[in-house]
């Protein structure tokens, strides 16, 4: 288990906020054993006192042992907004675990666990996140909000989605993003973890839905969840296997050698439709191998907010 947190001994996947803090205090000390040392991250409570500023906020503790004048950090202030949007369609729950199982990942738990993450993150550098989750339709919404309280919040819509998997969920991804883009009325960074098994007739109306976020100035980064040694790779045994298809119920039985050429082609032609659509968009698409840690998740947003701020 602890490969799938980054080297973090982790027993039990029910404690999300327990386990987003070890994965953000690792993350951080291995900031400085990476290329990554150079980015600032911020988790000050103050700020410099600019003059002309009302001196109501200004901390005369810190400015009596400094001689530096620093205003406190109020909730109402944040550097950057967030929106989380995770896509709970049932494929996202590959592969199955059951209600009772803790010590197992799949798609929609790596999604949650990261996004868990990077609330925590955000909310050490004093940045507002909200959340979105979907399937054929909208099923949580929050504005991006900076407190402890809303962290809890959302921590818990997430420990929802994590022992509650539900079968033959359908995903409206298209739809769903339309009326996220609607509803984010301030610029942020909109941040997607789906593993994009849209309809394949389905794919240009996702693609103007993603436009569409970004016509709004929002800067988008798209996590293409995976595991990718089982969708990516096809690596099943040479045995007969009966494959389900966890949002239509549909069933095929097959010996995995006969279809695996022809079904890793088409997959890695698919990723590559994937890629190039969000390069023409400028939305930035990474690869989530659930087998892979939280790393690349943390350093992917630390970019992307260094870019922003720049």
């Amino acid at each position: 288990m602890s490969q799938y947190l980054d080297n973090i001994d982790v027993r039990n996947l029910g404690n999300l906020d327990l386990l987003a803090k070890q994965v953000v205090e690792g993350f951080i000390i291995g900031l400085h054993k990476s290329p990554f040392h150079g980015f600032s991250v911020e988790f000050a409570e103050h700020r410099i006192y600019n003059p002309g500023e009302p001196t109501k906020n200004i901390d005369w503790k810190v400015f009596a042992r400094t001689d530096k004048m620093y205003t406190k950090r109020y909730e109402e202030e944040t550097n950057l907004r967030c929106q989380i949007v995770i896509d709970s369609s049932s494929s996202m729950y590959f592969p199955e675990v059951s209600k009772e199982t803790d010590t197992y990942m799949n798609k929609l738990r790596f999604s949650s666990l990261a996004a868990a993450a990077l609330m925590n993150l955000l909310k050490k550098q004093r940045d507002a996140f909200g959340l979105s989750i979907f399937d054929e339709a909208v099923n949580t919404h929050t504005r991006a909000r900076v407190s402890t309280k809303h962290y809890q919040l959302l921590l818990g819509h997430l420990d929802n989605l994590i022992h509650n998997p539900v079968r033959d969920r359908k995903t409206s991804a298209a739809e769903a993003l339309h009326q996220i883009a609607d509803s984010i009325h301030k610029r942020s960074m909109v941040i997607i973890f789906s593993d994009m098994l849209e309809q394949s007739e389905e794919s240009e109306k996702l693609f103007a839905a993603l436009q569409h976020l970004k016509h709004a100035k929002h800067e988008v980064v798209l996590f293409h969840v995976v595991d990718k040694s089982k969708e990516m790779d096809f690596e099943f045994q040479n045995r007969p296997y009966l494959f389900v298809d966890m949002e239509t119920g549909e069933q095929v039985r097959l010996q995995s050698n006969q279809v695996k050429e022809q079904y890793v082609t088409q997959m890695k032609a698919f990723k590559e439709e994937l890629k190039m659509k969000c390069l023409q968009y400028r939305i930035d698409f990474v690869e989530a191998d659930i087998n892979a840690g939280f790393k690349p998740i943390l350093q992917q947003y630390l970019v992307k907010r260094s870019k922003m701020r720049g």
